[in-house]
């Protein structure tokens, strides 16, 4: 009778974690309206149907490329813990199998899409289309492998993880590569043209509707919670802990994107709060499972920080033309999560 009942409170279990995880990946996949909502707003209104349909297409392109052959590059049986080197395009595998990939093709399609927003208005079609291609198929995949390549199965060698990386959910593993990868977009194509002055002096190009920005800001913040808290791939009480985090984190990053946008800004400028609180999210992103509360409070304030002086330097001194600031947000923030959080990390 024991034995019975240990076994069906197993499999209760099982089925708990397997609906979580899939909740949590719809979360997730809920994201790409909010970027496709922050980029659009924050671009000018003769482009927003570029952005959206930008942000479709990299998601459909990305999650095939993904199944293909990114899934089995980065979650394979492992080639030195470099890539794996099976599990290509799954015909047939077992329930936890297919909840798994589910999670981590919505993941693949956020590394993707980051890039998006910070060279919208100049790139052409095909050849976004072809960037966020490459981001599924290689990039992601193989730098995922690094990080994560031994969740699927613990006898895999990841090159980072085997020697202490920790990347709880994505900080660096996904928005931060996605970033560096829109950095490298950026520098390629330069900037929209009236960006800048003769003298280098940088212009202030509105976007058409801070609304439809907040709006998605607001609907990230709802995705964000699938994004961390579903990466425990489990119904368990951990859950609480990484919300909490991760809510908070964004609140302290949005408080001080504003203020320190007063700073520098002459005016109110609506996207400090968007901004603050997007990196607040994805520098917490790292450690949401690990951090103290008071960790996450401080990570978050930080990152709303660094953000507007990220994106300062970005335009006054490198002169680089990053239309929503995916690169501070995701890049210089992520970094930023992943090594701060050991500073902030609950004994044990």
């Amino acid at each position: 009778m024991q034995d019975t009942t240990l076994q069906a409170v197993q499999e209760l279990q099982l089925a708990a974690d397997h609906l979580w995880t899939i909740i949590a990946a719809a979360l997730v996949l809920m994201m790409q309206l909010g970027f496709l909502l922050v980029e659009a707003g924050m671009s000018r209104s003769k482009n927003s149907i570029n952005v959206a349909q930008k942000k479709l297409t990299d998601f459909l392109v990305s999650v095939s490329a993904f199944y293909v052959l990114g899934f089995g590059l980065m979650f394979g049986t492992s080639r030195a813990g470099w890539f794996g080197a099976d599990t290509f395009a799954i015909k047939q595998a077992d329930d936890w199998h297919y909840t798994f990939f589910v999670f981590q093709a919505v993941f693949a399609g956020t590394a993707a899409t980051i890039m998006s927003g910070a060279v919208a208005e100049r790139m052409r079609y095909g050849v976004y289309v072809a960037a966020a291609l490459f981001i599924g198929l290689i990039v992601y995949p193989i730098s995922g492998h690094w990080a994560w390549g031994n969740l699927l199965n613990g006898e895999n060698p990841a090159y980072l993880a085997d020697k202490g990386f920790i990347d709880f959910a994505g900080s660096t593993v996904v928005h931060s590569v996605g970033a560096w990868v829109a950095l490298a977009g950026i520098v390629v194509l330069g900037a929209r043209i009236g960006k800048f002055n003769a003298d280098g002096k940088p212009n202030l190009l509105h976007g058409h509707s801070y609304v439809l920005a907040t709006g998605g800001a607001i609907i990230l913040w709802v995705g964000w919670i699938g994004f961390n808290g579903g990466s425990t791939t489990a119904a368990s009480p951990d859950i609480a802990h990484i919300v909490l985090n991760t809510l908070l984190a964004a609140c302290f990053g949005g408080v001080m994107g504003i203020l320190t946008g007063r700073v520098i800004d002459p005016v109110n400028i609506p996207h400090r709060p968007i901004n603050g609180s997007l990196a607040g999210l994805v520098a917490i992103t790292a450690g949401c499972d690990a951090v103290t509360v008071q960790g996450a409070v401080i990570i978050g304030a930080g990152a709303g920080m660094l953000v507007v002086a990220s994106e300062w330097v970005m335009e006054n001194i490198l002169k680089l033309d990053d239309v929503v600031g995916a690169v501070s947000v995701h890049g210089i923030c992520g970094a930023y999560g992943t090594i701060v959080f050991v500073f902030f990390a609950l004994p044990g």
